[in-house]
């Protein structure tokens, strides 16, 4: 029988106030875990903390910082560490960078997009890491793109620094294993979030279209027909930090609908 079970483990989920960073969090709060919601509006991280799931007796904590400030980010995670906390279970997820294309680009969007998604990425990896190897396991998620796979046009700084992020964890996969510790990337394809309206009203105002066009035009590039819900997403998620995937490290998992034209 498949074990999904994640009684008795902690697992931090950043950006988890709204989208994808939320599913996760109720996901994995529904196998049993006890989570630390991590973004910068406390409101609407105690809104998802009243929703997560206490049947087994869980205990949920609400983190308070903005990633754009990485001190901050900091701060907050060695609070919770000295109250006596640790994860065994980080998903590293972030709003994506403003579209626009690579060589438009300010430098400076490409040194705040690398801080906000790599630098708070490795704050809160070696923040988590020492109780992950006195636990003797853990699950490290980053949650990019399928830009690692396929660049996305109009998407320039975000490919590149998704690109570093990928590479980042797959590397962390070749040195964690030793301690039982895996790592892997998830790649979400075109999802109902705030993110993905975003673009799509972007594109209308450049193409003149509205945004129920812009919208209707991207489902076509997906086999499935259709965008993903954020609970599709998290479905990956829940599985792969679950015991059942204790053997799977290393890899970019697609959930895209097919549309990625690579394997």
């Amino acid at each position: 029988m498949m074990n999904l079970s994640l009684k008795g483990k902690t697992a931090l989920v950043c950006g988890s106030s709204q989208g994808m960073g939320k599913a996760i969090a109720l996901q994995l709060a529904s196998q049993g875990a006890n989570i630390a919601l991590l973004a910068r509006n406390p409101d609407t991280l105690n809104e998802v903390k009243n929703l997560l799931n206490t049947d087994d007796g869980q205990q949920h904590h609400v983190l308070v910082a903005d990633f754009f400030d990485n001190d901050a980010v900091k701060n907050t995670l060695q609070t919770f560490i000295d109250a006596g906390h640790r994860a065994e279970i980080f998903i590293n997820n972030s709003g994506g960078p403003a579209p626009g294309p690579a060589h438009q680009a300010e430098t400076k969007e490409y040194v705040i997009a690398f801080q906000q998604h790599l630098i708070n990425a490795q704050i809160i990896l070696q923040a988590l890491l020492p109780g992950m190897k006195v636990a003797g396991h853990g699950r490290v998620i980053n949650v990019i793109s399928t830009s690692v796979k396929q660049p996305l046009n109009g998407l320039g700084v975000s490919n590149t620094v998704r690109g570093a992020v990928a590479n980042w964890g797959k590397t962390l996969a070749n040195e964690l294993g030793p301690y039982g510790i895996t790592v892997n990337n998830v790649l979400p394809g075109a999802t109902q979030t705030l993110r993905l309206s975003s673009i799509f009203n972007n594109q209308a105002k450049k193409l003149g279209i509205t945004a129920e066009e812009a919208a209707e035009n991207a489902k076509k590039s997906i086999p499935l027909g259709r965008f993903a819900e954020p609970e599709e997403f998290a479905n990956a998620v829940g599985f792969l930090v679950s015991p059942a995937a204790a053997y799977i490290s290393g890899i970019n998992l697609p959930v895209d609908g097919g549309r990625t034209s690579c394997l």
